[in-house]
């Protein structure tokens, strides 16, 4: 089975110097959990993903203790929430993951499954060109099971 024949369109994209308030609210508004981040020509340059959002322990460089990290900044747990108010005028660029892991619609299902496993991502965008024209979310295998059941 293709990739095409589950694949998600059109993909919504998010240009590479939006606000991470305009990020929120686009996946807000759509119910989505991540987006596809595009240059000025409509190519991908990244993978923008609501745990992009999210504070994360990481262990402080040669040390065995740990701190938060968020939007790529080091912090108190007292200055997240200075963090979150600070966003507004991130962008996109500042915090997205690149380069963005992507198939093309002619790969298997079973590639994009793998890739998803191998880098612990939940969605990867379809892409023709360089320019992202489907995405393919774990929710989207769930119409595997379905197909199935109806065939």
């Amino acid at each position: 089975m293709k990739v095409n024949e589950i694949m998600t369109e059109p993909v919504i994209v998010i240009g590479q110097d939006r606000t991470l308030e305009e990020v929120a609210e686009t996946m807000l508004h759509n119910q989505i959990g991540g987006l596809p981040v595009v240059d000025d020509e409509g190519k991908i340059v990244g993978m923008v993903t609501e745990s992009d959002f999210s504070a994360k322990e990481h262990a402080i460089p040669f040390s065995r203790n740990y701190a938060p990290q968020l939007f790529g900044e080091w912090m108190s747990k007292e200055g997240i929430d200075k963090a979150y108010e600070a966003a507004r005028s991130i962008t996109v660029k500042e915090i997205m993951t690149s380069p963005a892991v992507t198939v093309t619609e002619d790969v298997t299902v079973a590639e994009v499954v793998r890739r998803l496993l191998k880098r612990r991502i939940h969605r990867i965008p379809v892409v023709r060109d360089g320019v992202p024209i489907a995405i393919v979310s774990r929710h989207d295998l769930l119409k595997l099971v379905v197909q199935k059941f109806e065939a």
